[in-house]
């Protein structure tokens, strides 16, 4: 009996590291994907991938040409395109390159998977947002 209990142990692993996976996921910035849309020469591009065995998401965020220096910036959800949400990620400094980590809860993994984030950055004369991308996988 011990034999095919360390066996079952053993099978049970391997399952849970099969489904595991590392999802990525990407989004252009821009000032017309915010709400509402803004002009602005501010662009942008993130890209991130989510280990679904640990729940930690690395993210990489990079911008130029906003109106001015970045005053806040993070992600943002659940929210469709064309829709706002509150934050669900902050990122710990808005400077370009922005690259970190943050560990999800169960149900922002699956907004995340459903494409209900969108990274997005602030400035002094866009205080709602400069530019905004919302973020789908990466094929």
């Amino acid at each position: 009996m011990p034999r095919f209990m360390l066996l079952l142990g053993v099978l049970c692993l391997f399952s849970a590291a099969a489904r595991a996976e590392t999802v990525p996921f990407s989004a252009t910035l821009a000032g017309a994907s915010e709400v509402p849309p803004k002009t602005t020469a501010g662009t942008g591009a993130a890209t991130a991938s989510l280990d679904t065995a640990s729940k930690t998401l690395t993210y990489n965020v990079e911008y130029s040409g906003l109106s001015g220096p970045a005053t806040a910036a993070h992600f943002h959800g659940p929210a469709d395109s064309g829709a706002n949400a509150g934050v669900v990620v902050p990122f710990p400094t808005p400077a370009s390159p922005i690259k970190g980590t943050a560990t999800l809860t169960d149900a922002q993994m699956a907004d995340l998977m459903a494409g209900k984030w969108y990274a997005n950055v602030h400035t002094a004369a866009n205080p709602a947002g400069e530019i905004r991308g919302q973020m789908t996988r990466a094929k």
